[in-house]
């Protein structure tokens, strides 16, 4: 499977789905996760490994994290290819002034956004799936 890249279709068929849970970002210089820590994604920068876990994993470990966010999944195939489909909805949440981070998987795009503003993003995520010509000046899907 290569996934969609029509970002007409993208947008139409996002599905965006709000995951159970609380998410937060940690990092650790040394690149060590503690032991019994599962994370849902890690990244390698130069300053350390950055992680994203469950909210209740950090506190039991007892480590710093930052940003309580929820997790909302954008359910459609989306192709590691496709042009613009975070574009857009990253514009439609900021235009509500909505802090997104994404994170681009094989399959899915997932998004962080704040924990006490994430049902609202779902509902404009949702929203702009029902009429994608919806989307804010700039950010139109090209006609085919």
């Amino acid at each position: 499977m290569t996934g969609e890249r029509d970002l007409r279709k993208l947008l139409r068929h996002m599905t965006p789905k709000l995951q159970p849970g609380t998410f937060v970002f940690c990092t650790f210089p040394d690149e060590n996760v503690p032991a019994g820590l599962a994370p849902i994604a890690t990244f390698r920068e130069a300053e350390g490994l950055s992680v994203i876990l469950a909210l209740d994993e950090a506190q039991r470990a007892g480590v710093p994290y930052q940003f309580e966010s929820g997790l909302i999944t954008l359910t459609i195939h989306s192709s590691l290819d496709a042009v613009g489909f975070l574009a857009a909805v990253s514009a439609v949440l900021a235009e509500a002034d909505i802090p997104c981070n994404a994170v681009a998987a094989f399959h899915h795009d997932h998004l962080f956004v704040p924990r006490e503003k994430a049902q609202r993003a779902l509902d404009l995520l949702a929203a702009v799936a029902a009429a994608p010509a919806q989307l804010p000046a700039g950010q139109q899907p090209p006609s085919n």
